[in-house]
């Protein structure tokens, strides 16, 4: 099977050190570009089994190289996007008017789509699917602090939301209260053409992940070049389900 291509995330000492940690833990074979390098020549001539954008800015993709993505999903490869300030539209617009618009399962906002949050978003569960297996979405769910706004397309699946969760401390009585606020899309997985796709709406390395990142009641160390992780077991059990349901069968 063809490798991974995992585009983004600063370099390995930063960043990309939690997702390439975790492809390394479960011996997931991948190459990678840093954010501030654009793909070589040879790219336009491979075709991977996935493709990964994570906080990828657009401006680094040469002429054609975005169209050709676009072609090898359609043919089979599959595509994350992982939310940042240079996922979807971003801080200052990178995928909103890209070839990506048809191929990624989600609408994505023409402006500023960065949400920040100071009170925990909670993941739940939506529907039984591969990527979610074996995971204790009810019993322990994950939180997170931010993630870029997008609209999941009618064909799209959304397979997990998180709830917005609005603490108050009555100081006078010493308890807290907790509502649900807002609800928004976690998760959304769709198709195009032969090419299984995915948008993650938050990111997977601090700080937006929170304890995202730290979910598990056990912990995974790693060590990657000069890199290193500690995370939780559920979170990098999660990433490596992603992971393979999106990779294609591509040679």
């Amino acid at each position: 099977m063809n490798p991974i291509l995992y585009l983004g995330d600063d370099d390995i000492s930063r960043a990309a050190v939690y997702l390439s940690g975790v492809l390394s833990h479960f011996d997931i074979p991948f190459e990678r570009v840093d954010s501030t390098q654009s793909p070589g020549p040879e790219f336009l001539t491979r075709q991977y089994s996935l493709y990964i954008l994570s906080d990828y800015p657009r401006k680094q993709f040469q002429a054609g190289q975005l169209e050709h993505l676009a072609e090898a999903v359609r043919q089979g490869s599959g595509l994350l996007m992982i939310g940042g300030w240079e996922s979807f539209h971003g801080k200052d617009g990178e995928y909103h008017d890209s070839p990506l618009v048809e191929v990624l399962p989600v609408i994505m906002s023409d402006c500023d789509d960065r949400r920040n949050s100071f009170q925990p978003l909670v993941v739940r569960q939506l529907c039984e699917h591969e990527i979610l297996e074996g995971l204790p979405w009810d019993e322990s769910p994950p939180t997170f602090g931010g993630y870029n706004a997008i609209t999941p397309k009618p064909e799209a699946t959304v397979l997990l939301d998180a709830v917005r969760l609005n603490l108050y401390y009555q100081r006078t009585s010493r308890t807290m209260l907790v509502s649900e606020g807002e609800t928004i899309p976690f998760l959304v997985a769709g198709m195009f053409g032969q090419g299984k796709t995915a948008a993650l709406t938050t990111d997977v390395a601090p700080h937006w992940v929170g304890g995202l990142v730290d979910w598990g009641n056990q912990r995974i160390t790693q060590t990657i070049g000069d890199g290193f992780i500690e995370v939780g077991n559920h979170y990098a059990q999660f990433l490596r389900n992603l992971v393979l349901f999106l990779r294609g069968v591509v040679t």
